[in-house]
């Protein structure tokens, strides 16, 4: 009996420019091993294991879960922890919450069912696993930060051999088909 092969895949609001930049060059500056391999985001369904047979049925899954609903504004605001349960300081999100707790409750269904380690909590993690003072730096450091922009959808990640989570199809909300705006 062969097995499929598996994937891990993420699936994110990414964090659009100026602001994804600015948060992963903070990130760096923590000391945070991987700044550089991680993309700003907000997660919506963690690393999960995927049999490569799944995939097309994920992806219509996850076309289906963003063309139920429509771009909204998110506003980051400040910093917040989860120690001392983990090592992480996070930006906060201020506006925007129920809009993404719906969609992660939306994603983490069908193909995508699994259970979690902690409750959701949408948040943009800038510092983890990283000595407390360097915790203690990105908390206060980034305690005035603040972003406002337009969720416009969400990405699937995959995890690469080489540890880095790239991109590989946006879902964009609201949209029945993917692509550019037909116009006529």
């Amino acid at each position: 009996m062969t097995t499929a092969p598996l994937r891990t895949i993420g699936v994110a609001v990414a964090i659009p420019e100026p602001w994804g930049a600015e948060l992963q060059a903070h990130r760096r500056s923590f000391g945070d091993p991987l700044a550089d391999a991680i993309p700003t985001h907000i997660t919506l369904l963690p690393p999960t294991a995927v049999d490569d047979e799944l995939l097309g049925q994920v992806e219509e899954h996850l076309l289906t879960i963003a063309q139920r609903d429509e771009p909204f504004d998110l506003h980051l605001r400040g910093t917040g922890t989860f120690r001392p349960v983990s090592p992480v300081v996070f930006v906060q999100v201020a506006r925007g919450i129920s809009e993404l707790e719906r969609l992660e409750d939306g994603v983490r269904s069908g193909p995508l069912t699994r259970d979690l380690a902690f409750p959701f909590h949408p948040h943009v993690t800038v510092a983890h696993d990283v000595p407390e003072e360097a915790l203690d730096r990105a908390f206060e450091g980034l305690a005035r930060y603040e972003a406002k922009f337009r969720v416009w959808g969400f990405s699937l990640y995959e995890h690469g051999a080489d540890g880095v989570w790239r991109p590989q199809r946006d879902y964009v909300l609201g949209r029945s088909l993917p692509g550019p705006d037909v116009c006529c």
